[in-house]
């Protein structure tokens, strides 16, 4: 795509621009912003990857992934700021699915040990995770806040705090992995997948495009069962106190 074929595509932003004035929506500068940004951070990325891409060094690999889960962990501890120690158990969890990942892909040979796969793909695992731990933790915090009379009474009757969290606990897990789960029925039927249509339109073969894909559907899935389940468990003890009493943490 030439750069003015791009410049052509802001159509496509004035349409919302346009449409929000019409109504009187007010989002034109959100959304001035948020293509601006995004403009400036993709093309960053670019020229970054690039030049890491043209290294070949684990040094540079190792660090961009680093970035990514720094990123996607402050992002995702704002959902839980009532839950102590969040910023490290989000973190824990985002270090274990990269690593967890990469061991299984580079330990098999699925793909090979260069910047321009482990880049990538880290980048979906730690993306998907952290949206995961975002839906995990405003369901956990809201399950939580609303069952505390629950949780109390378990208690008081001699229940273990795991006992008296755990019906929030499991509720929050299977809602935060629906979402993965529910659009992973329809691929193929409804959508062609981001990076099945990217390997399409670069040239790959259809078929081709169709292993990578489903190697990612199924790396989703396990990000999915792992974030949600790991972040929950590191997550309910610090609800509770040495002698089992409740924390409201709102």
């Amino acid at each position: 795509m030439s750069t003015f074929a791009l410049a052509i595509a802001l159509i496509f932003v004035l349409i919302p621009i346009f449409l929000s004035k019409t109504f009187k929506l007010g989002l034109e500068k959100d959304t001035t912003i948020a293509v601006v940004r995004s403009i400036i951070q993709l093309f960053a990325v670019g020229y970054i990857l690039k030049f890491v891409f043209d290294a070949e060094s684990l040094i540079y690999i190792f660090l961009m992934v680093a970035v990514m889960i720094i990123a996607a962990t402050l992002n995702a501890r704002k959902k839980g700021k009532a839950i102590e120690g969040i910023t490290w158990k989000i973190a824990l969890t985002l270090i274990f699915m990269e690593v967890l990942t990469q061991a299984i892909l580079l330990g098999f040979q699925i793909i090979p040990a260069t910047a321009q796969y482990i880049i990538p793909i880290s980048g979906m695992v730690v993306g998907n995770s952290m949206v995961l731990s975002i839906l995990f933790l405003n369901r956990f915090t809201a399950e939580v806040d609303t069952h505390q009379d629950q949780t109390e009474l378990i208690l008081s009757l001699g229940g273990t705090p795991k006992q008296a969290i755990h019906t929030q606990l499991i509720t929050s897990i299977k809602a935060s992995m629906i979402p993965t789960i529910e659009s992973q029925k329809t691929i193929g039927l409804v959508q062609l997948p981001g990076m099945m249509s990217g390997q399409i339109i670069a040239g790959a073969s259809p078929v081709q495009a169709v292993q990578f894909q489903l190697l990612v559907l199924f790396l989703l899935l396990t990000t999915a069962a792992v974030t949600s389940i790991m972040l929950g468990f590191l997550s309910y003890p610090t609800l509770f106190n040495q002698r089992m009493q409740f924390f409201k943490i709102r």
